[in-house]
């Protein structure tokens, strides 16, 4: 039987201000990248969302990002090297004492946004990241982009790495995601579960240019902040699962 982790980015709502519905994707997913409080979430979304993730039997990762709040995490900060790597210690290490409170564990990490996107290809902070997880618990297994700068440096670490495909996201034709501000970026329903059974049958994707590549991934990312994001997440899990396909993590 084949077997695909579904993870979502969860945990962001931030005071009176709520972002996607936690409890709803849980009953999809089988991985939770919570948010840190740096680019999104309070501590008490933060606990409720951990507290329910344990309930649903899902597995709990970090979802450090830069210090962001305005910008949601998705601007690129030139932060020194030592300085980042302080910061995901401290954002990872504020989660496993949030997920211990409520009996749950964090197991893996996944960086949110611009600084995922920049340690794809940026050394300096990539290498910063890759400390920081070894330094604090080089158990931790790693979510990267396949063919990435973070995902050599992470295996050259000793870590392990989780290569990641988004069901949501299109994809240009050097595998990075086609950035945000760009018409297309972000995939409708139906496009996102033709893109995930492409994944998870063929090992590839097609670019926006019609392009295919191949990408063997052991986890999807369904973005809980998407339009439609419970609808989508519950839609590719049944689908997956009713072509014979486990949704379980990889943990």
């Amino acid at each position: 039987m084949q077997r695909i982790d579904l993870n979502s980015d969860l945990g962001e709502s931030f005071g009176a201000y709520g972002m996607g519905d936690d409890a709803a994707i849980l009953q999809s997913a089988s991985s939770a990248n919570i948010a840190c409080g740096f680019h999104a979430g309070d501590p008490h979304g933060i606990r409720a969302t951990c507290r329910a993730a344990v309930a649903a039997g899902v597995v709990i990762g970090a979802h450090p990002a830069y210090r962001d709040l305005q910008g949601f995490g998705r601007r690129f900060i030139d932060v020194a090297p030592a300085e980042l790597t302080d910061d995901v210690i401290y954002q990872i290490g504020a989660l496993q004492g949030i997920a211990a409170s409520v009996g749950g564990s964090v197991q893996y990490v996944k960086p949110h946004g611009a600084l995922y996107n920049t340690i794809g290809k940026h050394e300096a902070q990539a290498r910063a990241v890759v400390q920081a997880i070894v330094e604090l618990n080089g158990s931790l297994p790693l979510m990267v982009l396949p063919g990435t700068v973070i995902e050599k440096f992470a295996r050259d670490a000793g870590l392990r790495t989780v290569v990641e495909a988004f069901a949501d996201r299109a994809y240009n034709e050097d595998g990075s995601l086609v950035a945000r501000s760009q018409s297309g970026a972000v995939l409708g329903e139906d496009a996102a579960v033709e893109q995930v059974l492409r994944i998870v049958s063929d090992g590839e994707i097609v670019t926006v240019t019609g392009a295919r590549i191949a990408l063997a991934a052991e986890s999807i990312c369904i973005h809980g902040d998407s339009p439609g994001a419970v609808a989508m997440a519950a839609g590719i899990r049944k689908r997956l699962e009713s072509d014979g396909v486990e949704i379980a993590s990889f943990v």
